[in-house]
């Protein structure tokens, strides 16, 4: 009975461990993402916060796909397609409306809703993985080839006009609810990118922490399985889906802000294809792995855009390649593997160590027994 009483037990104390060092890990990356909410904007100037603003927002960008397709198990190439319909329904809405209240909430609400329509076309049509990217995919392609096509003054939403290929320019800016003086400043903007990113990032860990979230693994891991546990595997994928949407439309909402501008190229296949390799790069599986991931790569591409020596995109394509064949696993866990492999190798150490002193204990107890008799 012993025996057993000690293997049931040992899988219980690894999954306190790992929930612990997750919990733990968290905890670190909030507390890094609060002090630098709390100390950039005092020690950088305003075109170095402009520049970490950016960053910030493509991080939420990354953490919704990073979410959608490490935890959730959908391999969606249409990620830029929700961005960019956040980023067209802010700007047509605060056109027409003035007030930015709403069109904060319809950038968010209108992917969500595009992606439960489409998402459910796909989970309830039961199509598999490679027809998930390809519909994605080619929706992106559809959304970006309308958008490019509506140049000329006939094609406007309201008193929006939608410019084709020249983009919406001078989008107004976020207020003060009710307030349209009350705009938001750069600074402000920056605090709100990145604040936007810690909750978003905060959200998702309480999720995955909570049942529904453990269901939203379990389908991807083995989705038969949820299927004889008596759990609807599509309504937990189309669950995932909408959700990365909405933060991706989030996402483009900011971006809109940013730039005060917007174009088709938010639906285009470079966007589309970054998204994908910030992912890979940082590590699938894990939320702070995009973010790490995006930032890395967009701070690399700035500095090689600075120079027209060497192409930036034969430089992502590189670092795509080297990561799938080296790093498959991505940088955070890439490091969370080489430190558990290191604390073993220290345990080992110590254990030998101690097993050494007590065969040693041992020998000087036994040389000592001998001598008394």
């Amino acid at each position: 009975m012993t025996p057993l009483k000690a293997n049931r037990t040992i899988p219980v104390a690894d999954a306190l461990a790992r929930f612990s060092r997750s919990w733990k890990s968290a905890a670190l990356s909030l507390a890094a993402g609060i002090a630098m909410l709390l100390v950039l904007p005092r020690v950088l100037d305003d075109f170095a916060l402009v520049q970490a603003t950016v960053y910030a927002v493509m991080a939420i960008l990354a953490l919704s796909l990073g979410f959608v397709w490490g935890f959730g198990g959908i391999l969606c190439f249409g990620q830029s397609a929700f961005f960019g319909l956040g980023a067209y329904t802010y700007a047509i809405a605060v056109s027409n409306m003035g007030d930015s209240t709403v069109p904060f909430v319809l950038s968010i609400v209108v992917p969500a809703a595009f992606s439960a329509v489409l998402g459910y076309l796909i989970f309830y049509g039961r199509l598999s993985d490679v027809y998930m990217g390809v519909i994605t995919l080619t929706v992106t392609l559809i959304l970006f080839n309308v958008v490019n096509s509506t140049a000329g003054p006939e094609w406007k939403i309201g008193n929006a006009p939608l410019g084709g290929f020249n983009g919406i320019p001078n989008i107004a800016p976020l207020n003060t609810p009710g307030n349209i003086d009350d705009v938001i400043s750069p600074r402000g903007l920056f605090e709100l990118s990145l604040g936007a990113l810690l909750i978003v990032y905060l959200l998702l860990r309480v999720l995955l922490a909570l049942k529904v979230g453990r269901v939203i693994v379990a389908s991807k891991e083995n989705e038969q399985r949820l299927l004889l546990l008596g759990y609807d595997s599509r309504v937990y994928k189309l669950f995932t889906f909408v959700l990365g949407a909405a933060i991706a439309g989030l996402s483009g909402c900011l971006f809109a802000n940013w730039g005060a501008f917007t174009s088709p190229t938010v639906f285009g296949l470079a966007q589309s294809a970054q998204i994908i390799i910030w992912v890979i790069v940082g590590g699938l599986g894990t939320l702070v792995g995009p973010v790490i991931g995006c930032v890395a790569i967009q701070w690399l591409t700035t500095q090689i855009g600075t120079q027209q020596t060497i192409n930036s995109n034969l430089v992502l394509g590189a670092i795509l390649i080297v990561f799938v064949l080296m790093v498959p696993k991505g940088i955070v866990p890439g490091i969370g593997q080489l430190g558990l492999m290191l604390s073993g190798a220290s345990r080992r150490k110590h254990r030998l160590s101690d097993d050494a002193r007590r065969v040693s204990h041992g020998d000087s107890a036994n040389a000592s027994r001998k001598e008394a008799a």
